[in-house]
């Protein structure tokens, strides 16, 4: 299955190929006592998959075990055509021959797309190959080997071996951007260096927990990556450049200048290594990039 979306200029609904399909709805993966309802993001996703930046729209993100109720709630929506899935392993992997089932036996409402799973940080070949027996061959398996929170330069040496191994092994690396605590955004030298890992092993990779498009600094510690920063990085270390820099940067007109000089091939290249970002809890940030000039 290929992992590079492809947009139409000749639409003027369409979004640029370097966005298409790039933003998934992570809503659900939120504490229950704090995340929407699964009513409210199924219609929030449909309305954004059917509305002015639709193109931008990704994958529904959902834990196996939301996943009942999720196809409840298609079920009453409708939908114009299926939705197309991300299932997140919360249960063990056990559950996810069920939970693909379930999937599979209703394909007017949804698409497998990927099974995402947390991984430990010894992650090994056996583990690896364990979890391809529980993933159909047109499913894209991603693995997160968590990251070590405030780790010495040891630890993280031992995740971006871990990273190394999964890409290896023919799964998608995962990378946590950021989430509700401050040590849940990774520093900009760890994310360049997960970068170099993957476009060493040439492999993609998904990101988690982008909330805008260009990187902010409050003040007070919690700064926040932004997806164009993410994408200018990937374009550069795909040609040796700066990867930091872009990291840094809260120029955001800078920033969509460089995405809009990037050549068709290059393009094609970023979306390669970066599959697919997810974002909570706006789900897509169709003004934001509109408001760079990068959509209309």
């Amino acid at each position: 299955m290929t992992t590079v979306p492809s947009g139409s200029a000749a639409d003027p609904w369409s979004i640029p190929p370097l966005f298409a399909e790039l933003v998934d709805d992570t809503s659900l993966l939120q504490p229950r006592m704090v995340a929407p309802g699964v009513d409210a993001v199924v219609a929030r996703y449909l309305s954004a998959r059917d509305g002015r930046y639709g193109g931008l729209v990704g994958q529904l993100v959902c834990p196996v075990s939301r996943l009942p109720a999720l196809v409840t709630e298609l079920a009453r929506s409708a939908p114009s055509h299926p939705v197309d899935l991300s299932l997140v392993v919360d249960t063990g992997l056990g559950a996810v021959p069920k939970a693909l089932s379930t999937v599979f036996s209703r394909p007017g409402l949804l698409t497998p797309r990927t099974v995402e799973t947390a991984a430990p940080p010894d992650v090994d070949a056996v583990w690896l190959e364990r979890v391809a027996e529980f993933v159909p061959e047109d499913v894209l398996p991603v693995v997160e080997p968590r990251r070590p929170l405030g780790g010495s330069p040891d630890e993280v040496g031992v995740w971006l071996d871990a990273v190394r191994r999964v890409a290896e092994h023919g799964c998608a690396p995962k990378l946590r951007c950021g989430g509700p605590r401050a040590s849940d955004v990774p520093s900009v030298t760890e994310v360049e260096r997960f970068l170099a890992v993957a476009v060493e092993a040439g492999r993609g990779f998904t990101a988690l927990g982008l909330r805008q498009a260009v990187r902010t600094e409050p003040g007070d510690g919690r700064a926040q990556h932004g997806i164009l920063n993410l994408l200018v990085a990937v374009a550069r270390a795909l040609a040796s450049g700066d990867v930091a820099g872009a990291l840094r940067s809260t120029d955001g007109a800078a920033l969509a200048g460089e995405t809009e000089e990037l050549s068709e091939r290059a393009v094609q290249g970023v979306r390669r290594l970066l599959s697919r970002c997810g974002a909570d809890p706006d789900l897509v940030p169709g003004t934001a990039l509109a408001g760079l000039g990068l959509l209309t």
